[in-house]
């Protein structure tokens, strides 16, 4: 319950008096341009940085390896993208955090070791590990029945 409130009662009141402030400060036109500023650099940011992470992933999967710190760095990344975009200067600074690759590991590796990351894999006796289990197999269509496969259909009996 104290997160919650935390997170949807003092931190918007924060981000408001903070705006306040540095729109009289700077004025409200640099404010309002430094906070769309901050979105845009956040956001190609974000694709830049999902793109790597992405492709990492798909290569400790075609390793057979479980991308387990792709996956974290993954939830990390889409927090940080919606922190981003939403308006505020405190926001920001934890979404732009979440971007950078050194505290994005890091606060990824402090999650890993609160969490387990499990992975179920399903196996039949005719799939081999050289054999794609989704009949993506070169040569073979996919009508063309696999041995093991249950084919489900109706029948009726003629005399």
């Amino acid at each position: 319950m104290p997160v919650i409130f935390l997170l949807f009662i003092v931190v918007p009141i924060i981000e408001i008096t903070l705006l306040i402030n540095v729109g009289q400060l700077i004025g409200v036109w640099y404010t309002v341009g430094l906070v769309l500023l901050s979105a845009f650099i956040g956001v190609n940011m974000l694709r830049i940085q999902s793109l790597g992470t992405l492709m990492r992933a798909r290569q400790r999967m075609d390793q057979g390896e479980i991308p387990g710190q792709e996956m974290g760095e993954g939830i990390v990344l889409a927090v940080g993208g919606a922190l981003l975009v939403t308006p505020g200067f405190v926001t920001d600074v934890v979404g732009f955090c979440c971007l950078i690759p050194f505290t994005r590991k890091a606060l990824v590796g402090y999650l890993s070791k609160r969490f387990t990351v499990v992975a179920a894999r399903h196996s039949t006796s005719t799939q081999s590990p050289n054999h794609p289990p989704f009949g993506d197999a070169p040569g073979r269509s996919e009508s063309t029945p696999r041995s093991g496969d249950i084919i489900d259909g109706e029948y009726t009996r003629k005399d």
